[in-house]
């Protein structure tokens, strides 16, 4: 799954398990060195947007992107179906954006990529708990792992302050990205995987709207802030979702997924090298401990 920034999982259910030589580790790369530019973007757009306001503006220009096949797919859409396609959207993408955002305000960029990785983590634990599917012994101690890295995260210190809210606020991001990833796989497998972002992404937009407009900044925001969030929408999540689509149908879900290593790296390393964000040691340890845990998990046999 997308483990996202922040990835959301639309997995359709069959996948090509061709390769193209070099081509799938550079798509690979890119995508994990855009997803971890999310975190970037967010913490420089989060504190003149706010959370609301940016969210919007995610969700529209990423629904935007992707209009053109829910367009092409329109007549496998039948209204009866939108209101499932609301709540998935809102599950899958609306309140863990804001949350990412949320903490975004309030803590190095680092740490919303950290608990990102944690969604491959929470996708195996609801399938275990709501849909019946095996977990397994190495999987079970993949969690522990894990989640372990997440009470070192928030139990550690980064810029001079506690960060224990915006982990909290990330890692409850990642259950529900893992809660969506289910709820995708299960009740929209069938449909295609972009058109059916569109359309949840499109109906988080209108859920969110009335909120984002009475909460829309009051003074000016600043053209970097501007920029931070058109990237966020166009490139983060309309281009990025269609390069994991890619991926899936060439390597399938799983070796797709093996991005969620790439994330936390690349959102570490833009937070140092643009905004000057140190790295500490809870945050390596955190850090090592989350990916170790998902290295495990996906080599782990169900």
């Amino acid at each position: 799954m997308r483990s996202a920034p922040c990835p959301p999982a639309f997995i359709p259910l069959a996948a090509k398990p061709a390769t193209r030589g070099w081509v799938t580790p550079l798509e690979l790369l890119a995508l994990g060195v855009i997803w971890g530019a999310s975190f970037l973007f967010m913490r420089v757009a989060a504190r003149d947007f706010g959370p609301l306001a940016l969210v919007e503006v995610r969700l529209a220009l990423g629904a935007l992107v992707l209009m053109p096949f829910l367009w092409r797919d329109r007549a496998r859409f039948p209204r009866r179906l939108w209101p499932k396609l609301a709540l998935i959207g809102a599950i899958n993408s609306g309140i863990p954006f804001l949350l990412f955002a949320w903490g975004a305000e309030r803590a190095p960029a680092a740490i919303g990529a950290i608990c990102n990785a944690t969604t491959v983590l929470f996708a195996a634990l609801v399938a275990f708990l709501f849909f019946g599917e095996k977990i397994g012994t190495r999987r079970a101690l993949a969690l522990l792992i894990g989640f372990a890295g997440v009470v070192v995260l928030a139990t550690g210190k980064s810029s001079g302050g506690g960060n224990a809210l915006a982990v909290a606020a990330g890692t409850l991001a990642a259950l529900l990205y893992g809660i969506g990833a289910n709820l995708v796989r299960r009740r929209l497998g069938d449909l295609p995987p972009a058109a059916t972002a569109a359309a949840t992404l499109s109906m988080a937009a209108v859920l969110l709207l009335p909120f984002a407009a009475t909460h829309w900044p009051s003074q000016p925001v600043p053209a970097l802030s501007w920029w931070s969030a058109i990237a966020l929408g166009v490139v983060c999540t309309g281009l990025a979702f269609l390069l994991y689509y890619r991926l899936i149908q060439r390597i399938g879900a799983p070796r797709a997924a093996t991005v969620t290593y790439l994330v936390p790296l690349f959102g570490a390393a833009w937070a140092w090298l643009l905004l000057g964000e140190a790295l500490t040691m809870p945050m390596l340890v955190a850090g090592a401990m989350i990916l170790g845990s998902v290295a495990i998990s996906q080599r782990a046999k169900a």
